[in-house]
């Protein structure tokens, strides 16, 4: 009997496969998705802007959307059944990402004068200014439109 017959096949060649538990498992998923995209597109509506404030409804769009990547993710890219090496990639870029965050924020949050921070001269130099536009030139660009809005 040589070596070969001694040791199972594990790779490609073999057929073995994790059960993943069935379709149903992932039409809930997919009813799961279709539901939370639902409630993200709800905050849209004249209704949800008078009754809930902004900063609330932008939380509500930003958890609804990381659980219906954190969906997808373990189900449909079959994470959920993977080893525990997932962990090893995943936490380290978790934590580079919020803390490249906190990092990066601020600092463009804070670019002009804002009561707490502000450009120092040599800054103002070099930013970027909008460019002014003349009263008079608004309405020649509303006079031309409205020549071609009646031919």
């Amino acid at each position: 009997m040589s070596d070969r017959d001694q040791h199972s096949e594990v790779g490609h060649d073999s057929h073995e496969h994790i059960a993943h538990g069935g379709n149903g498992k992932y039409i809930a998923v997919f009813i799961a998705l279709c539901l939370l995209t639902m409630g993200s597109f709800l905050t849209y509506f004249p209704f949800w802007r008078e009754h809930v404030p902004y900063q609330a409804s932008r939380a509500l769009m930003l958890a609804i959307s990381c659980t219906k990547a954190m969906l997808v993710i373990m189900f449909f890219m079959h994470l959920l059944w993977e080893a525990n090496w997932k962990w090893v990639l995943t936490i380290p870029a978790t934590f580079m990402s919020v803390f490249l965050m906190l990092m990066l924020v601020p600092d463009i949050g804070w670019r002009i004068n804002n009561g707490y921070a502000r450009y120092s001269e040599e800054r103002w130099v070099y930013a970027a200014n909008p460019q002014k536009i003349e009263s008079s030139d608004v309405k020649a660009a509303e006079k031309d439109l409205s020549r071609e809005d009646t031919h």
